[in-house]
């Protein structure tokens, strides 16, 4: 077969991947498949390759197990440990795919000469640039704004164009896939079962009583323990004589203060980015900004210096976390993102 059909899919058990792999057959590509172990949630992996394998032998696809736990580890999961311990909100999500899916995934494919690379993501690609899914429920192309560009022109996303319930439908329909169809949908990030502190609790002290200040740095109350808290929680500390609604609005990892206020005073019309990522060279963007994954985009104007930019929103937002990716859009059109400081 022609060496510009072969793709190399991540599989990794689950309903999106798999049907992405047998889209892509269907399609005429010769399929060659890879799991990627990323982590070591004791079970997770034998069960969940075991599942890709199977899928690869119904589809007669080689499925490749590839792992990149050493690289997620470093790149990924100590940075989410790291993020909370500085009193920052990390997106795991956008770090894993900029360095393992669309970095080490991409060097796999090259050493097995292999030029395209497909996942089951609910987004759009043309082979020039990323967009919103049509599935906006579960569109996912807020977690790519970090890739490389040179890596899009070798992206496929079978799935951008369908709803998931269509891709359960489809799945449904195959006897082999049945169970894939109706299994329950793992969590946005792979590595947490039952929150976050449960993961931060491994590596450090996450319950140390602390005081709560305002923003005059009146001592107003008490809280657990600053790792418990991120930008905008309402609950889980102590407010003395508080009649209204209190908000977290710093964090102070450094004095194990937490500083809280009332909701107006979450309110941000411009702020910081470092780290920037842009698929196109700018000095000034008049886009729109997603400043988290669940919230509406909202229009701004962006002035970029290098890696750093200033960002001026035409109506504020509330609850800004440091730490938390703010991702820009023209329509649905993808433009990169860069790390709110």
């Amino acid at each position: 077969m022609n060496s510009d059909r072969r793709i190399l899919v991540g599989m990794s058990g689950g309903v999106d991947s798999t049907v992405t792999a047998m889209l892509l057959k269907e399609e005429g590509y010769e399929v060659v498949g890879v799991y990627m172990k990323l982590h070591h949630k004791e079970g997770y992996h034998e069960a969940n390759y075991a599942k890709a394998q199977r899928v690869g032998e119904y589809l007669g696809v080689e499925v490749h197990f590839l792992d990149l736990s050493e690289a997620f580890d470093t790149e990924v999961y100590r940075y989410f440990v790291e993020s909370y311990r500085e009193g920052l909100t990390p997106n795991p999500c956008v770090a894993c795919n900029r360095s393992i899916k669309f970095g080490k995934m991409m060097a796999f494919a090259d050493s097995l000469g292999i030029e395209k690379v497909a996942t089951g993501h609910y987004a759009k690609c043309d082979g020039e640039a990323i967009f919103m899914a049509e599935d906006k429920s579960k569109d996912q192309s807020y977690f790519l704004c970090e890739v490389d560009k040179g890596v899009i022109p070798r992206l496929i996303f079978p799935l951008g164009e369908w709803l998931k319930e269509d891709v359960k439908a489809y799945a449904s329909k195959v006897g082999i896939l049945q169970d894939l169809a109706t299994q329950k949908e793992s969590t946005d990030i792979c590595f947490v079962e039952n929150g976050y502190d449960e993961i931060l609790a491994k590596h450090m002290s996450i319950d140390m009583p602390g005081e709560t200040i305002d923003s005059r740095g009146k001592v107003v109350g008490t809280h657990k323990g600053y790792m418990h808290y991120t930008i905008g929680k309402r609950r889980g500390f102590v407010v003395h004589g508080a009649h209204d609604p209190h908000f977290v609005l710093a964090i102070k990892p450094e004095t194990n203060q937490i500083v809280v206020g009332k909701k107006e005073q979450l309110a941000v019309e411009a702020f910081e980015l470092k780290a920037l990522n842009l698929f196109e060279p700018q000095t000034l963007l008049q886009c729109e900004v997603k400043v988290r994954y669940r919230t509406q985009s909202i229009p701004c104007e962006v002035t970029i210096n290098g890696s750093d930019a200033t960002v001026t929103l035409l109506e504020p937002v509330y609850g800004l976390a440091h730490g938390q990716i703010a991702v820009f859009y023209e329509g649905e059109k993808l433009l990169g993102g860069g790390t709110i400081c």
